[in-house]
């Protein structure tokens, strides 16, 4: 599903360039549900974000569904991420002027989805996520965990095989944190999505198939627990 080989990314800053990550391999399979971790400024957003073709590797390839992201143009990646790639925020980023079924049928609309389908498809996704009746109401209106599932509703839309989740229970209280973890995995399990999420949290991480551990932009482990991740002094 997802390969990458020798992959680097460098930003140009004042100071200097800045190397996120260094010449990285990783390969995940279809249908696994992955956990990357490492300290603050280690490259895992930076990782998800190239994953998800909302940048290019400096250096190095990325391959996504048999897609080879880094040949690909901004108009070609754009495509990719619409039709390919659910997205999912810490901080939702759902937009405050529009309500839960505009916010989740935003991407339909924007790939001129007829209107009765888009409303048919808001509906069973906030089915899905159980926030039947919140359909008029607007983000402001919603708890934390409501306005994560709205999001992830929206991540859903165009029925992605691959789910990109950033720190997605980082603002969340534990009980609502249960709730997407629990989401996720169903959405992994039974739907068959390819998952890949960044956190911190070490609860978070066991609920995946696997830890991908990062440190100042390389990956010192690729199989791990919790207790791994402790004994490499990442937490």
């Amino acid at each position: 599903m997802i390969k990458l080989d020798k992959v680097s990314k460098v930003f140009a800053l004042e100071a200097g360039n800045f190397t996120a990550l260094k010449e990285n391999d990783i390969h995940i399979k279809k249908g696994e549900f992955i956990a990357i971790m490492g300290p603050s400024g280690s490259g895992k957003s930076t990782l998800l974000q190239l994953i998800g073709g909302l940048d290019v590797p400096t250096s190095g390839s990325i391959t996504v569904d048999g897609v080879r992201l880094n040949e690909l143009n901004e108009k070609q990646r754009t495509l990719f991420r619409r039709t390919k790639v659910g997205f999912v925020f810490q901080n939702y980023q759902l937009l405050p002027m529009m309500t839960v079924a505009e916010n989740v049928g935003l991407s339909l609309l924007a790939n001129k989805t007829a209107s009765a389908e888009i409303g048919a498809r808001v509906r069973e996704l906030l089915r899905d996520v159980n926030l039947e009746g919140k359909e008029s109401h607007f983000p402001a209106q919603l708890s934390g965990g409501q306005q994560q599932r709205v999001a992830i509703a929206r991540a859903l839309a165009m029925k992605p095989g691959l789910i990109l989740a950033d720190e997605p229970t980082g603002n969340l209280d534990r009980k609502n944190g249960e709730s997407i973890l629990k989401l996720l995995t169903r959405l992994n399990k039974d739907e068959h999505m390819t998952v890949v999420m960044v956190t911190h949290d070490r609860h978070a991480a066991e609920t995946a198939d696997r830890i991908i551990m990062i440190r100042d932009g390389e990956v010192v482990q690729e199989e791990g627990t919790g207790v791994e991740y402790m004994a490499h002094g990442l937490a």
